[in-house]
C-alpha cells in the first residue's frame, strides 16, 4: 500500500514538471501563467482518466451485491492516487494563480509569501474547501468507518471526475484561442452534459440504487444510512450545485454572445445592406 501512495506522490507532480518544461519549448510566446494553467490541466486530465477508470472497474465488479461486494481499488486508488492527487493540486492551483496575478502586474504578487496564500485562499476558497473536505471526509469514511463494505459506492464517486477531462480542454482551447471553433462549442455541451450527469445526478442515483438493495423508496434511504454518509454527500454534492450553476451561466452568456456577433454579421453583409 505505502508503495502505491509513494507512486501517487511522484507521478502528478512529476507529470506537472515535464509539462512546464516540455511546453515552452513547443508554445513559445507562452507565459509562465500560460504554461502553468494548462499543465495543471493536463495533469487534472491524466488523473481524470484514472479514476474514471478505477471508477468503472470498480461499479462493474460489485454490481451484483452493492453493500457487500468488494473491489481492492476502491481503497487502493483512495489512498494511493487520491490523496497525493489532492494535495498535489492544491499546490498546483496556487502555483496557477499567483503566475495569472503576476503576469497582470499586481504589485501584491512579486513573490511568494503568506499573503499571496491568503489571496490565493480568498480567491479559490471553494476549491480549496472542496479539496480538504474530501480528505478529511471521504478518506476517513473509505478507509475506516465504511466496514469493508459499499465498494461499488466509492466507484460511483470515482465517476464524478468524468467530466473534469472536457473542463480541461476548455480551458486549454481557449488559452490557445480557438474559444471559436466547433470543437470549443461541442466541448462546452459536454461539459454541461457530463457534469451533470456525474456530479449531481449521480447522487441521487447512488441513494435509488441503495434503496433498490433494501427494498426502499429513495426518500426513506436518507434516514436508513448513517449520518456521515449523508453528511459526506451533501459535503460532496453543494458545490458541485454551485458550479454547475455558474457553468450554465457562462455557457448562456457565450451563446448570447455569438447571437448577437451573428445578428451583427448578417446586417453588416452586402447582401442586408443591398435590402
Amino acid at each position: 500500500m505505502w508503495r502505491v501512495l509513494v507512486s501517487g506522490a511522484v507521478l502528478f507532480p512529476g507529470l506537472f514538471l515535464v509539462f512546464r518544461k516540455t511546453l515552452p519549448v513547443v508554445f513559445r510566446r507562452w507565459s509562465d501563467a500560460d504554461v502553468v494553467l494548462v499543465s495543471e490541466r493536463l495533469v487534472s486530465s491524466v488523473h481524470a482518466i484514472m479514476a474514471t477508470t478505477a471508477g468503472i472497474i470498480v461499479v462493474s465488479s460489485c454490481r451484483e451485491n452493492v453493500i457487500t461486494n468488494r473491489h481492492w481499488l476502491a481503497t487502493s486508488f483512495v489512498l494511493g492516487y487520491g490523496v497525493p492527487y489532492m494535495a498535489y493540486d492544491v499546490f498546483a492551483m496556487y502555483l496557477s494563480h499567483y503566475y495569472r496575478f503576476q503576469v497582470k502586474g499586481h504589485e501584491d504578487y512579486r513573490g511568494h509569501s503568506l499573503r499571496t496564500i491568503s489571496l490565493f485562499v480568498r480567491k479559490e476558497f471553494l476549491l480549496v474547501l472542496h479539496h480538504i473536505a474530501l480528505l478529511t471526509i471521504l478518506l476517513p469514511i473509505t478507509l475506516f468507518f465504511r466496514k469493508d463494505q459499499g465498494d461499488f459506492f466509492i466507484g460511483c464517486l470515482f465517476l464524478t471526475e468524468i467530466s473534469t477531462p472536457f473542463v480541461s480542454l476548455g480551458k486549454i482551447l481557449i488559452q490557445v484561442g480557438l474559444h471559436d471553433c466547433w470543437l470549443h462549442k461541442v466541448n462546452g455541451c459536454m461539459v454541461l452534459l457530463s457534469f451533470f450527469l456525474c456530479r449531481i445526478a449521480l447522487f441521487p442515483y447512488m441513494y435509488w440504487v441503495y434503496g433498490e438493495h433494501y427494498g426502499l423508496p429513495i426518500y426513506a434511504v436518507p434516514l436508513h444510512i448513517p449520518l456521515y454518509a449523508n453528511l459526506g454527500n451533501v459535503c460532496i454534492l453543494a458545490p458541485q450545485l454551485y458550479w454547475f450553476i455558474l457553468l450554465c451561466r457562462k455557457g448562456y452568456r457565450l451563446y448570447l454572445r455569438q447571437r448577437s456577433t451573428n445578428h451583427q454579421d448578417l446586417t453588416s453583409s452586402p447582401h442586408a445592406k443591398a435590402e
